[in-house]
């Protein structure tokens, strides 16, 4: 793993700006035990029963405020130097990345996306902008382990589509107008980590994601596989420890730009937690985040309400299967890292964003 921030360029960072930076480690300044925040910890870490049944299980919170980590907790096996898989969370990640090549000027949101990945040409009226918003049009069903004999995620991940997943992805049908219809699609997400390569050139890819992002934020535990073809699982099978995916999330609190460095365009950061025009909520799904581009927000759109109610309509996240989250209250300059086990739908992103901040929101200062 590749990374590189000095003690001393870290310090003038910090002095630059008047805000703490995270160097080799966080600032730390623990909150003090309180009534708030047993409730938090009593929600999150609930006891867990002696026959594994599913509910609220969490293997890592961490908080960040502005700057500072004020908690920190893991079950075990997991501790502070875990690369704990990701999930879907690796999707915000790559937008992450993708930011840093579009501030490169590499690519335009309205070019096809066949111009970077050709195996992508019989879709050539799909953009890239389409792609970041889950809105190819193509023919996908992101069904899980529930309904697998008709998943395309679980024929892409596991069985015939795992040898080279965009191209898997490439080969089904469009099923609407580009752009017309929200359709969550890790596969959409594959292409874009294909489309990556085209951008950035073979001899470049392999270690863009260290540096152009993980190596400028410090991260030094990142592990992003790759399936046969050499194309990064951009949906799905990204590593990383809780620590450092608060630096991702402190980069976007802070619209991009890192001590100095405005190492994500504030126009991409704005793209990223911008809603989908064409998204309409769906029935019987009222706490579904909203789509941005490859964001997920807390945005009250098309008549309905925030889908997290006592969270800022300003909030947004990256969110994985089994109850991954990164959490970014801007306003408040909190970042919230969870990584979980949930296997039942007992888990609330509201009430989990409700108890953080009854801890921690109220003790920002202006």
């Amino acid at each position: 793993m590749r990374w590189a921030l000095a003690c001393s360029v870290a310090l003038a960072g910090s002095m630059a700006w008047g805000q703490s930076w995270p160097d080799a480690h966080w600032p730390s300044q623990p909150a003090p035990a309180s009534a708030a925040l047993s409730a938090l910890e009593s929600y999150a870490f609930p006891a867990r029963d002696e026959v594994g049944r599913s509910g609220v299980r969490s293997d890592a919170l961490l908080v960040i405020r502005d700057g500072v980590l004020v908690y920190e907790r893991y079950a075990a096996p997991t501790t502070a130097s875990t690369p704990h898989l990701t999930w879907s969370m690796a999707k915000s990640l790559l937008a992450s990345t993708l930011g840093v090549a579009y501030g490169q000027g590499l690519f335009r949101l309205d070019q096809p996306a066949a111009a970077y990945y050709p195996p992508f040409a019989a879709h050539p009226e799909v953009k890239l902008g389409h792609l970041l918003n889950w809105a190819s049009g193509l023919a996908w069903q992101e069904d899980y382990e529930y309904a697998p004999l008709k998943s395309s995620v679980v024929a892409m991940l596991y069985t015939r589509g795992r040898a080279d997943m965009a191209a898997f992805t490439a080969a089904h049908a469009a099923d609407v107008e580009p752009g017309a219809r929200f359709r969550y699609s890790s596969g959409d997400s594959n292409v874009l980590a294909a489309a990556l390569r085209g951008m950035v050139g073979a001899e470049a890819y392999a270690d863009y994601p260290w540096t152009a992002l993980f190596e400028p934020l410090g991260i030094q535990s990142a592990v992003w596989e790759r399936d046969p073809a050499g194309t990064f699982v951009g949906s799905s099978y990204l590593y990383m420890s809780a620590r450092d995916l608060a630096r991702v999330g402190l980069l976007m609190q802070r619209d991009g730009r890192w001590r100095e460095r405005q190492l994500l365009p504030k126009a991409w950061v704005e793209f990223n937690r911008t809603p989908f025009a064409n998204y309409r909520p769906q029935a019987g799904k009222p706490d579904e985040a909203v789509p941005g581009g490859h964001w997920w927000l807390n945005a009250a759109v098309a008549g309905a309400r925030k889908p997290w109610p006592d969270a800022p309509g300003e909030a947004f996240a990256a969110l994985g299967h089994w109850g991954q989250g990164l959490y970014i209250l801007p306003r408040e300059k909190l970042v919230v890292v969870r990584y979980a086990d949930d296997r039942d739908a007992s888990f609330q992103h509201n009430q989990l964003l409700k108890l953080v901040q009854a801890a921690f929101a109220h003790e920002v200062q202006p």
